[in-house]
């Protein structure tokens, strides 16, 4: 496979690549290091996996992947005490194993390394480069809202700045909530003799509640670890307007998840209403979209392809 090929394929599913001449000369490298930051502080869920996913096609390609499991970042974001957020970050880190990402991948607590004097002088150097508007404009879609936000809100993008160059990232990949984290570091590692990963960006999900992002604190999630009965719970309940292609998780969960594994979605129906459907993607839009296909069809495709998509993730997790 070419540098173009592998470019075409790491681009699929991706919102942006910035940019894809820099990816090409990354490519070039016997062992370029991918690198994706998690906040250990809940469950592992549709979101999450679409990053692991991506991470899993560079595997393939000769990339080393690293996984931050930022712990002192979820402490800043309010996400509970550094022991309670250790125990998430080692269930975190099962989940991801479980997800399928080789034993090549290095696991990395935040903590490990982000006390040494080398690190902290990178911050501090920092600090004296990033306006108080730029550094909190960049955790719009990180942090929580908050009328009085603390000082801590501030350090957080430094600190994921820094991280790319302790950990030597040749890429940085992201759901599109970190872009504005990530031009922040594109543009300040030069600055202090650094180098400036390609940043490459995937799409958010909708909650299943409609809500604009799919988020373990709101609770409109599927964990990657939920029983059937759970999967099949939250599909019926989730947010699915019938004809409505745009917002609609069933069809970004179908987007994202059931086209780019196998080429039909199998929707069962009993022989009064139609009988069974195989759609490719461009029957599924097209049927759903002119208001052929019930919701309820459509969620009972989604619900059968998840269980059998996460059987593996629940069988790793029991054993």
């Amino acid at each position: 496979m070419n540098v173009e090929e592998k470019i075409q394929l790491i681009e699929q599913g991706t919102l942006e690549v910035i940019n894809k001449e820099e990816l090409a000369e990354v490519l070039k490298k016997e062992e370029p290091v991918v690198y994706a930051g998690y906040e250990p502080s809940g469950k592992i869920h549709l979101g999450h996996a679409v990053t692991v996913q991506k991470l899993k096609t560079m595997q393939k390609l000769g990339f080393k992947v690293k996984i931050l499991l930022a712990d002192y970042h979820a402490f800043l974001n309010g996400k509970g005490s550094i022991e309670e957020i250790s125990e998430t970050a080692e269930y975190n880190k099962k989940c991801f194993q479980a997800l399928g990402l080789d034993d090549t991948t290095e696991y990395i607590l935040g903590s490990s390394f982000q006390l040494d004097s080398d690190y902290t002088d990178k911050v501090y150097q920092l600090a004296t480069m990033t306006t108080l508007k730029r550094a909190r404009r960049s955790m719009d879609q990180v942090s929580r809202a908050d009328d009085n936000p603390k000082v801590a809100s501030v350090i957080y993008p430094i600190m994921q700045t820094v991280d790319m160059a302790a950990l030597e990232v040749d890429v940085a990949l992201g759901g599109m909530e970190q872009r504005k984290i990530q031009m922040l570091a594109r543009e300040n590692l030069e600055k202090i003799g650094e180098n400036v990963p390609v940043c490459i960006h995937t799409p958010l999900l909708h909650g299943l509640d409609g809500d604009a992002k799919m988020s373990s604190s709101k609770g409109n999630y599927i964990s990657v670890d939920d029983s059937v009965e759970e999967i099949s719970k939250k599909i019926n309940k989730s947010y699915c307007p019938q004809g409505e292609l745009e917002g609609n998780p069933m069809i970004e969960i179908a987007e994202t998840f059931v086209y780019p594994n196998q080429d039909t979605l199998l929707i069962e129906r009993p022989e009064k209403f139609g009988g069974n459907l195989e759609l490719t993607k461009d029957e599924l839009m097209k049927e759903f979209g002119e208001g052929n296909l019930h919701p309820m069809d459509l969620k009972n495709g989604i619900k059968n392809f998840l269980i059998d998509y996460f059987a593996p993730v629940r069988e790793f997790m029991e054993g």
